[in-house]
């Protein structure tokens, strides 16, 4: 299996128990991070360590990966791990693939990320983590629709289990709820960022409300936003100018790339597919096609930032959580910056639901319809589960 656009794991037993035994430390004092979870979840997992497991987390921060590498070590398990092709960059890109990290392509059919994942399903024990979100939320208590792959893509490897072994074997999904707390003081931190975001957007505060400074360095930025796109609207609903400057983005996008937008899809799959496309162009292409490369790239970065967010958020329940969550977005379009410093110590709280045998499912299935009405089903069922958990 080689081509250039995959990066294949190279999981090294050895190197991977080292980095677990310290990373505790890495992510205490590198990322500000204290994993928590119940000896009760613990004890469930470690009940299925012999067999195969699909963990199946919430992605609201890009910190996740790191909170489930720490769930491994706790467990004292290798996992296997799919991440986004693009973040295999610099010297820990390097080493991921070490400690199981595999890539795959969003925004196309990735046929050697899907072959791999069949491959490492099939085997003894595995253990895979599959974000079914397909992507980071930024919201810390929410989710965004689950996808179905990692689902259909379990049935499939138990599919070809069952040609070698003529019986069905036990195959667990496990949905795993990941939710950020700030158990310190952390009105200074507010303020701190509140701060800088007005400095940069040139904002005197007029009052010491932290709510009433993060809406209006929100008003100032959504002001931005439509200013630079072209946006004129006679709104006062945030909500319907977000969701019509969101599409307004993502139909600029496919335009300049001559795309037939997909209604159908999730705008966060067109999103993918629109970057895909900016990826396989080279300079000569992008500068005879007249394409700005950067600006049509921001533009859907800034797209997946604020994909999942709306007016009423933080009002709905304004804990610090939310406020962080908020500003962290705001910080990554008014500076330009992918991670935002961590705002103080984050407990990481790992919530584990009973695990689902689909092996259950997999004898009631007698037709492709009934197997994507079970998939569809299973699906919302996780979702529901993760998000419960974060209630």
């Amino acid at each position: 299996m080689s081509d250039a656009r995959f990066i294949p794991p190279q999981l090294n037993p050895l190197f991977t128990r080292l980095i677990q035994s310290i990373f505790y430390l890495v992510a205490y004092f590198g990322y500000k991070i204290k994993f928590v979870i119940d000896d009760r979840d613990v004890a469930q997992l470690k009940a299925i360590s012999h067999q195969r497991v699909v963990y199946l987390p919430n992605h609201s921060n890009l910190d996740d990966g790191l909170v489930v590498f720490l769930l491994s070590a706790r467990l004292g398990q290798l996992f296997h791990y799919i991440v986004a092709y693009e973040a295999f960059a610099g010297l820990i890109g390097k080493l991921m693939p070490m400690v199981g990290v595999y890539s795959i392509r969003r925004g196309v059919g990735d046929r050697y990320s899907i072959k791999q994942t069949l491959q490492i399903l099939q085997q003894p024990e595995s253990k895979l983590v599959i974000f079914p979100e397909g992507g980071c939320s930024y919201q810390n208590d929410t989710v965004i629709p689950f996808r179905t792959g990692a689902i259909e893509l379990s049935f499939k490897a138990m599919e070809k289990l069952i040609k070698q072994e003529a019986d069905i074997p036990d195959f667990y999904l496990v949905p795993v709820s990941l939710k950020y707390t700030y158990p310190q003081a952390t009105d200074a931190k507010i303020a701190e960022s509140l701060g800088g975001l007005e400095a940069a957007l040139s904002i005197q505060p007029v009052k010491e409300d932290f709510y009433l400074r993060l809406r209006a360095i929100s008003a100032q930025v959504l002001a931005n936003l439509e200013a630079e796109y072209n946006v004129t609207l006679d709104l006062t609903d945030w909500n319907q100018r977000i969701e019509y400057l969101r599409k307004h983005l993502l139909d600029y996008c496919e335009e300049k790339l001559d795309i037939t937008p997909a209604t159908e899809l999730p705008n966060r799959e067109r999103i993918y597919k629109v970057q895909a496309i900016l990826r396989s162009l080279d300079n000569t292409t992008a500068k005879q096609s007249q394409i700005n490369y950067e600006h049509l790239y921001q533009t859907t970065v800034r797209l997946l930032n604020f994909d999942a967010i709306y007016d009423g958020y933080v009002a709905d329940n304004p804990t610090p959580e939310r406020f962080f969550a908020t500003l962290d977005r705001l910080e990554r379009e008014v500076f330009n910056i992918d991670r935002p410093k961590p705002k103080g110590l984050r407990q990481a709280v790992v919530k584990t639901a009973t695990p689902i045998n689909l092996k259950k499912y997999y004898q009631n299935i007698n037709s492709d319809s009934s197997r994507q009405q079970v998939i569809n089903n299973l699906t919302q069922e996780i979702q529901q589960q993760v998000q419960a958990y974060l209630n």
